[in-house]
């Protein structure tokens, strides 16, 4: 053992008795609090990114087959789904991957009552579609049954067209499709939904497709695009890179086949995901001032454990002991305040953590944040990664200051009381 360690370990923080002077708890105090507020900055952050991250997507297909010449005229906005689905099964690796598959049609609408009415986007799917996310969050009713020609008028609205509509499960109600006519048909809502995303409850309500194949005059196999969604969404891109390669060579091979494009979640939701990964920069700043909030918090510490061992340090001094190797005593004996606040600051913070995140104590407004409650993620090797930052940062921080040391003359401090 070295003998700066030694000497260091042997030392007790605090007065002659042992015990924490004032200045060293409110030292302790503060670094405990700055690690605590760091620990559940990054907790909720990566919670809110999951939670956000998850209804995305849950609520768009993983990957999205269209037609490739969407938008030059009004016969690209649809897609044969049996020739894209036989495409899709031609790539074995590729269908091995998937989880489901639907052909999926969306169509501006207007629900009204006899006293109120609001505009709308119908989605109709088929009866590949995967309900497990929505029904995990009914509120009230049940499902959808699809089937090709039975139970046309079957939707599911969102709570919040509910509540502005005065809707329940159960009701039925009047929506309009409008192209060059209005075209009216009886809808039965047999649930209802709440995700808390508001770009989706506000805007969707979800029935059968063939209803807007009936509207639209469309025959049973066309839609506006195929919704895949797959096992793992670890490699979407590569995934949408390898099925647009599989069915660009199908189309190459036969003649008179569609052109399909290819697109992924992150393609398809650029904005929401660029504004959460704009989160990640908060993060950064709040680690970054509690740091530094930390550091001038132990500089403060070290000042105060040297005026307190003045004579000691003129006693090592006349001993022989050189300047660096007493800098080094005092930045260990600095550091069992770093250690002890760790130990006590991821307690706490983990601690706050967990209880959040099993009781949900701290709510948030559900319009504006997504979900009715703060979310916690806890990546325990971000929380190593973290810890041994501030042990690190902290070390580097107290060599400058601990230059104040080799300021101190022996005699003078004889006289030191």
């Amino acid at each position: 053992m070295n003998f700066e360690l030694f000497i260091a370990r042997r030392i007790k923080l605090g007065n002659n008795n042992g015990k924490s002077t004032p200045s060293l708890n409110i030292a302790l105090t503060g670094i405990v609090l700055a690690i605590v507020v760091m620990i559940l900055s990054l907790a909720i952050v990566l919670g809110f990114k999951k939670e956000i991250t998850n209804k995305i997507y849950s609520l768009d297909p993983h990957i999205k087959v269209v037609n490739a010449v969407l938008g030059l005229d009004d016969k690209y906005h649809t897609i044969n789904g049996r020739e894209a689905f036989a495409g899709i099964a031609s790539d074995s690796t590729f269908s091995s991957m998937v989880s489901s598959m639907s052909l999926i049609a969306d169509k501006p609408a207007i629900l009204k009552t006899d006293n109120d009415f609001k505009g709308i986007q119908y989605r109709g799917v088929d009866k590949g579609f995967d309900w497990t996310y929505l029904q995990s969050h009914l509120t009230e009713g049940r499902i959808p049954t699809i089937s090709d020609t039975e139970n046309l008028t079957e939707i599911i609205i969102s709570q919040t067209t509910a509540n502005q509509l005065n809707l329940k499960a159960g009701d039925k109600i009047l929506t309009y499709f409008i192209d060059n006519k209005v075209k009216v048909r009886n809808s039965h809502i047999v649930g209802i939904y709440s995700t808390d995303f508001d770009s989706f409850d506000d805007n969707f309500i979800i029935g059968n497709i063939a209803l807007i194949q009936q509207v639209n005059g469309w025959t049973s196999d066309i839609g506006n695009y195929i919704g895949i969604n797959m096992k793992d969404i670890s490699n979407l891109q590569g995934n949408a890179y390898q099925l647009f390669g599989s069915l660009a060579a199908d189309c190459y091979n036969k003649e008179n086949t569609t052109l399909f494009n290819v697109t992924n979640t992150h393609k398809n939701n650029v904005a929401f995901f660029a504004w959460l990964d704009m989160l990640d920069m908060n993060v950064i700043i709040i680690i970054v001032l509690m740091l530094i909030v930390s550091g001038f918090t132990l500089v403060s510490a070290l000042l105060m454990i040297v005026l307190d061992r003045i004579r000691m340090i003129g006693m090592l001094k006349a001993l022989g002991c050189r300047n660096s190797s007493i800098r080094r005593i005092f930045i260990y004996l600095t550091q069992k305040l770093i250690f002890k606040s760790l130990i006590i600051g991821n307690i706490i913070g983990l601690a706050l953590a967990l209880i959040q995140d099993q009781f949900h104590i701290i709510k948030l407004d559900a319009a504006s944040y997504y979900m009715p409650y703060v979310p916690i993620s806890l990546d325990f090797t971000l929380l190593v990664g973290l810890n041994i930052g501030i042990i690190v940062i902290s070390y580097l921080t107290l060599l400058g200051p601990s230059y104040v040391i080799s300021t101190i003359k022996p005699a003078s401090t004889m006289r030191f009381e």
